[in-house]
């Protein structure tokens, strides 16, 4: 199978990843190759794998990286290309890649892929995961994670908090959203533990107006530093939590709901809520995040969560 690759340029840090990648694809010519600096960049890169018969798409950077290829190939509807796409870990924040089982070093992920492509053993490193379509007062976007809550405030704080470097991706977000958390467990909702009010319907059905420290939906299985904050049993493609400002005993509940085993007092009545969806519509007056990405705030802001299913990722 043909692979291209797209590469970030703006992805990672100083020691970037995503340039060892670039410098490692000089040993393979018949690797198409395209080196972005901008979003605006990105449609005509794909246009040109697409032309070029590309039928893998690795993706060289971290979670913004692939939320703005998915938005650019799915958002077209005149768009039939449909390559297999491979993430590999060159951003700040590469928790896609992470769930895929992908390699910490990019180079050798990459090198391992092509060689199970030369010798047909592709369908080992086959993933299927649902992607979000994400519809914002921004427009559609594409993506795997979406947050609203304690967790955009949490992401918004990290460049603040940490010095430029690694710290700044998936380390510096999880020890801030864990002490924002830690802090709402011991009391004192205030300030930017404030909870967002939300209204919430999922599948149709409206729930109770709440406020909510933390929500997230996902297609992913694990989310960064291995957590898995969900436990719905329902046979449907999104992961959805949600609990509430004052949920209770929340600092005795964290450990079992990170693992997505929940205490039996971890239940809806107490402020807690993880269910299997196929759409989410959320109204809220706070931000949001998706995939690292921060919207701001916007009153009545309406957001809407659907799955596209059966998209095929490969591990690298």
């Amino acid at each position: 199978m043909r692979i291209g690759v797209l590469s970030n340029l703006r992805a990672g840090q100083r020691d970037s990843k995503v340039r060892q990648v670039v410098r490692f694809l000089e040993q393979y010519p018949e690797v198409l190759h395209v080196e972005t600096a901008s979003d605006a960049e990105v449609p005509p890169a794909l246009r040109d794998f697409a032309r070029a018969g590309v039928e893998i798409l690795v993706l060289n950077g971290g979670d913004g990286t692939i939320q703005h290829a998915m938005t650019h190939l799915f958002g077209n509807p005149a768009n039939a290309w449909r390559p297999w796409i491979a993430p590999v870990r060159g951003g700040r924040t590469n928790m896609t890649a992470l769930d895929l089982g992908a390699r910490r070093n990019p180079v050798r992920g990459l090198a391992e892929l092509i060689a199970d492509d030369r010798a047909g053993r592709l369908a080992e490193r086959l993933c299927v995961r649902p992607v979000l379509r994400v519809e914002l007062a921004e427009g559609v976007h594409y993506g795997m994670f979406l947050g609203f809550g304690v967790l955009h405030r949490a992401v918004a704080l990290v460049p603040h908090l940490f010095p430029e470097g690694k710290a700044r991706g998936v380390f510096g977000a999880g020890i801030v959203t864990g002490v924002l958390v830690a802090r709402a467990a011991l009391g004192g909702m205030r300030g930017l533990l404030s909870p967002d009010k939300l209204r919430v319907v999922l599948d149709g059905e409206a729930q109770e107006p709440r406020e909510v420290l933390l929500a997230l939906v996902t297609g992913l299985e694990r989310l960064f530093l291995r957590m898995r904050p969900f436990w719905g049993t329902q046979g449907a493609p999104l992961h959805v939590t949600l609990m509430d400002g004052g949920s209770y005993r929340l600092a005795a509940a964290a450990p079992g709901i990170l693992r997505g085993r929940p205490a039996p007092h971890v239940r809806p009545v107490n402020g807690y809520l993880s269910r299997n969806v196929h759409e989410m519509v959320v109204q809220l007056d706070a931000g949001v995040i998706l995939d690292g990405e921060l919207y701001d705030p916007i009153p009545d802001r309406v957001v809407r969560i659907s799955a596209l299913e059966g998209v095929r990722f490969l591990r690298a």
